[in-house]
């Protein structure tokens, strides 16, 4: 029997409770706030909407009792500005790890970018977590720097990358293989994260 794939949303309002559960399993020492998420969900709708936040969640089981809802296992976010895009965050479940889902969540923020018409995306990512390292550069990201001591409190280093023309990656990942791309819970910057996401 093959497991349920995840399904991808809008996040709102009612998901920060529990993202804030997945978040702090994967990033104990420096996970955000539930304040952090309100402030981001506050930009993301409306006419001068400036972010896209996305939730993975697995259906309930058909033979669940009414009104229950799915397992939300893995949340990604961007934000815009002008022609840049920035990824926030992206986290899959421990146990969604090599199923793709990193590939689909970044996909979608890609779409977002895209949306936003950004010129470029930027993310920042642990410099010691190579995994998410290659899940970008499948997708385009190229290194363009380090930031030094951005993940508080291990004091790690952050590798900056970039993607230019986020619309062409969305309809032709770099090597077409991005689906099949492993996950990781960090995969990009948060200013207070041991790992990457923002």
């Amino acid at each position: 029997m093959t497991a349920p794939t995840a399904v991808l949303r809008e996040m709102r309002w009612w998901d920060i409770a529990p993202v804030l559960e997945l978040e702090h399993d994967l990033f104990p020492e420096d996970a955000w706030s539930a304040g952090m998420f309100w402030s981001e969900l506050a930009h993301a709708r409306g006419p001068r909407a400036s972010r896209r936040y996305v939730v993975a969640e697995i259906p309930p089981d058909s033979g669940s009792a009414a009104g229950s809802t799915g397992r939300l296992v893995g949340y990604a976010g961007l934000a815009a500005s002008g022609d840049q895009g920035d990824v926030q965050t992206i986290a899959a479940a421990k146990d969604q790890w090599g199923t793709g889902l990193g590939a689909r969540l970044l996909t979608e923020l890609l779409r977002a970018a895209t949306a936003f018409e950004c010129a470029e995306v930027l993310l920042e990512v642990r410099v010691d977590n190579t995994r998410a390292q290659r899940l970008y550069e499948r997708f385009g990201f190229e290194p363009i720097g380090f930031r030094r001591g951005y993940y508080q409190p291990g004091n790690v280093d952050a590798l900056v990358m970039r993607l230019t023309d986020p619309a062409r990656t969305t309809t032709t990942p770099a090597t077409g293989a991005a689906e099949a791309a492993p996950d990781t819970p960090e995969t990009t910057e948060h200013p207070e994260s041991s790992d990457t996401h923002g």
